[in-house]
């Protein structure tokens, strides 16, 4: 078997480990010699069915902050002794599991360095995995990028220990090798794999929407603020406008998210009781079933969601977190450029805005993803790339 390591620090919502995952599992339906050991921080590793040959160590959770630092999110222990935690479980999963290809995710060195210990672990071995950094296809805005990115020395990390950087996006989109300045030590190293296509879910169209009661060609909206922490204002005013604009009727399906507030929750579902239009929902293993489901989406914008409604040939009205970065705006901006999401700022959102957008919206029909000009071919293209780390190795 050939044996891949995938470290994902993952400390604030769904979006690195949905990603992986999508990764993970698609490498294990195209190859049957591959097992994947996943090395991650997420809360919500466990939530999601995994194939067999992929097993996982879960790391003691961190937080993000609104200023995009780091925190100690479960354990009652110092944030320094969380992070010689979590390196010390890295590294004895490098050692044990001695893998032929390791892939990480975004951070060349993890969160605070908790990643360099193993990266020089195996650096030594005489029999050295191939490595990769997965980037997603926007990181931050150029200036904030590369301050970050030269502050903790992270193309020296590529220099030293990478083989490859696959971006999971498109050149003609967004360049980050121009927009962020990489050197050429680190440009000659990337590869644009293209977005991550999103198979049909597990549920077709008219039997969801049976199960949902929607009548005939009525629209339905799907209202997904990702993994949630931060996602009660777009679904609360989503709600209210519901209830106060009259021409706004859509049925909605509402997918609160997992790591919503719990009292936040509580009183988005208080909105919604008593509605025949709402059906809402805290989380789903099976997205794309209520993507494929639905006529619009309205999402804030992050690279998984983008990539469903993609998929489905959707459209969606995107209101984007631009705080601590600004990836989903500038995402956001760029396909309401290329006519394929409308993009309210979320400075200006609000009931009647919301309303008037999702209902301008549901009068267009969608585009195929044939027609949407955005390459949907990277799952193959990470596997490609990887089978031939996996060969070098």
């Amino acid at each position: 078997m050939k044996r891949i390591l995938v470290y994902s620090h993952d400390t604030y919502g769904l979006g690195n480990i949905r990603r992986i995952l999508a990764l993970a599992e698609h490498m294990i339906d195209v190859r049957e010699d591959v097992s994947i050991l996943l090395v991650s921080g997420s809360p919500m590793l466990h939530a999601f069915r995994v194939s067999p040959r992929i097993d996982y160590v879960k790391l003691p959770c961190l937080s993000r902050r609104t200023d995009g630092s780091y925190g100690v999110k479960s354990l009652g222990i110092t944030y320094d002794a969380t992070l010689r935690m979590r390196s010390s479980l890295i590294t004895a999963a490098m050692s044990d599991f001695e893998p032929h290809l390791v892939l990480v995710d975004k951070k060349p060195f993890g969160v605070a360095d908790e990643l360099r210990p193993a990266l020089e672990l195996v650096a030594a071995l005489p029999n050295r995995p191939r490595v990769a950094l997965v980037l997603r296809d926007i990181l931050d805005s150029p200036k904030v990028t590369q301050a970050i990115w030269d502050k903790r020395h992270y193309h020296d990390a590529i220099s030293a220990h990478y083989d490859r950087v696959l971006v999971l996006g498109s050149e003609s989109v967004y360049d980050v090798v121009s927009r962020y300045g990489f050197p050429e030590s680190t440009a000659r190293k990337v590869v644009y794999c293209g977005y991550l296509r999103r198979q049909p879910g597990r549920v077709g169209r008219e039997e969801m929407r049976n199960q949902l009661g929607v009548d005939g060609d009525e629209p339905l909206v799907l209202v997904t603020p990702g993994g949630g922490e931060d996602g009660h204002i777009l679904a609360g005013a989503y709600l209210e406008a519901l209830q106060r604009e009259r021409h706004l009727d859509h049925r909605t399906v509402l997918m609160c998210g997992p790591e919503m507030l719990a009292e936040q929750r509580e009183l988005l579902m208080a909105l919604s009781d008593g509605s025949q239009r709402v059906t809402a929902m805290e989380f789903t293993d099976d997205m794309m079933s209520y993507v494929g489901a639905s006529d619009l989406l309205v999402s804030m914008g992050g690279y998984n969601t983008v990539c469903e409604f993609l998929s489905a040939g959707r459209r969606a009205v995107m209101v984007p977190r631009t705080r601590p970065v600004s990836e989903q705006l500038i995402r956001a901006q760029l396909l309401a450029d290329r006519g394929l999401a409308r993009l309210v700022h979320p400075d200006d959102v609000s009931p009647k805005s919301l309303a008037a957008a999702v209902c301008d919206e549901t009068t267009h029909p969608a585009s195929p993803p044939s027609e949407m000009g955005i390459d949907l071919g990277g799952l193959d293209r990470a596997e490609r790339e990887m089978s031939e780390l996996l060969a070098d190795g």
